[in-house]
């Protein structure tokens, strides 16, 4: 017996529907393709060269380009500093309420507020120094800090945790190393496992982890901290931002309740240095919301919002 023609119709549509239909993993697969394209848009429409490695520290996905470029790092670097101090207090070889005296042939010009101050003498604890460093980007108090503990202890430290493109070269302000080409660098993919490391508590115990994160938390103008404040004032970011010619980068841990996530942008060879940071700002804002909305979202993307 024939069957009706209307019965092969719906056949048809069935097959259709159920061979169009998407997975939560295929909806996810969509928002990655979206989120990747404009990361590659921005970088692509930067007069410079641009790379970044994004890590969910949840799933374990990274977003990559250029991840692997050495890249100077200006005072991002200090973020490597700062660990080996904590790894040292943790080991007992010092403290960080220990002092030092801020002598007048110890200071140098840039950044921070330690070059203009001292008069006629100062001592500052070990942790002081280093909020100083990292919120300040104070340069005398990381030239402090090298002196401590040692510029060739803090490359071994980066050896032994398997990131031999992370260098400290040359002390803060030192014109003569950088004229010779000794920049301190790093890669992307690098400080971001230098972070994820930091972060899921890898390399230090508590509570020198927590200290450590909390450092690097304290507000600083910087540009992945623009790119997150522009969505949500309130969630946290613990970064180095770092400034030299024709560079500007930025590493750091957004603390997005139950979501965060590790981020390294980097940008060199720019034609303009003011181009810098909107770029890292403007990944840092991508990063964001493509995280923020996996995290308010079910597996069929709708956001209940509970008021």
């Amino acid at each position: 017996m024939k069957k009706p023609a209307w019965t092969a119709v719906i056949g048809l549509l069935i097959v259709i529907g159920s061979a169009s239909a998407l997975s939560a993993a295929d909806k996810a697969a969509v928002l990655e393709r979206k989120f990747e394209t404009g990361l590659r848009a921005v970088a692509d429409g930067l007069d410079g060269v641009m790379g970044y490695a994004i890590k969910d520290i949840q799933t374990g996905k990274s977003y990559l380009l250029n991840e692997k470029e050495v890249f100077p790092q200006a005072s991002s670097i200090k973020i490597a500093i700062l660990l080996e101090v904590f790894k040292r207090a943790e080991d007992g070889s010092l403290k960080l309420d220990e002092r030092i005296d801020l002598a007048p042939d110890k200071k140098v010009a840039g950044s921070g507020v330690l070059y203009y101050l001292g008069f006629p003498s100062l001592s500052l604890s070990i942790k002081d120094i280093c909020v100083l460093m990292i919120v300040l980007s104070d340069n005398t108090a990381t030239n402090l800090l090298i002196d401590r503990i040692g510029m060739e202890a803090v490359n071994k430290r980066m050896d032994d945790l398997g990131l031999p493109n992370t260098r400290l070269r040359r002390r803060m302000m030192d014109l003569k190393a950088a004229a010779e080409g000794r920049e301190n660098v790093s890669t992307p993919r690098e400080m971001t496992a230098l972070l994820e490391k930091i972060w899921t508590g890898a390399v230090l115990k508590e509570p020198f982890r927590t200290d450590l994160v909390a450092i690097l938390s304290i507000e600083k103008d910087s540009p992945l901290r623009a790119g997150v404040a522009a969505v949500a004032e309130d969630v946290a970011v613990a970064e180095k931002p770092g400034e030299l010619e024709a560079v500007r980068c930025d590493s750091g841990i957004v603390l997005l309740n139950d979501r965060p996530y590790i981020i390294s942008v980097m940008t060199t060879y720019l034609k303009r240095d003011g181009d810098g940071n909107p770029a890292i700002a403007a990944v840092s804002r991508l990063a964001f919301e493509h995280f923020l909305r996996l995290k308010r979202s079910s597996d069929l993307g709708r956001v209940v919002s509970m008021k």
